[in-house]
């Protein structure tokens, strides 16, 4: 199954490692260095600014979409699976 993360981008959810509320991501620096040493695979989705940290195999995603919310559609579509 997919996972739309916003702005017309979907992701397979076997692909999704992690997702990540972007205040709480701010606030850890651990999670600040590994974005800051990631930065070439950051895709911004929105020109808005960012409310969760999608990290997956191989990108990393800014999505607009709160946290909870791409948490419900997470395990709406690994139920399905």
């Amino acid at each position: 199954m997919y996972i739309h993360l916003g702005d017309n981008y979907v992701v397979p959810s076997k692909e999704v490692v992690m997702i990540l509320d972007r205040h709480s991501s701010e606030a850890s620096s651990i999670v600040s260095e590994f974005l800051s040493e990631q930065k070439n695979k950051v895709v911004q989705l929105s020109n808005s600014k960012a409310k969760s940290v999608i990290v997956t195999t191989d990108k990393i995603y800014f999505s607009p979409l709160s946290s909870n919310t791409l948490k419900k559609r997470a395990q709406n579509a690994f139920d399905i699976d």
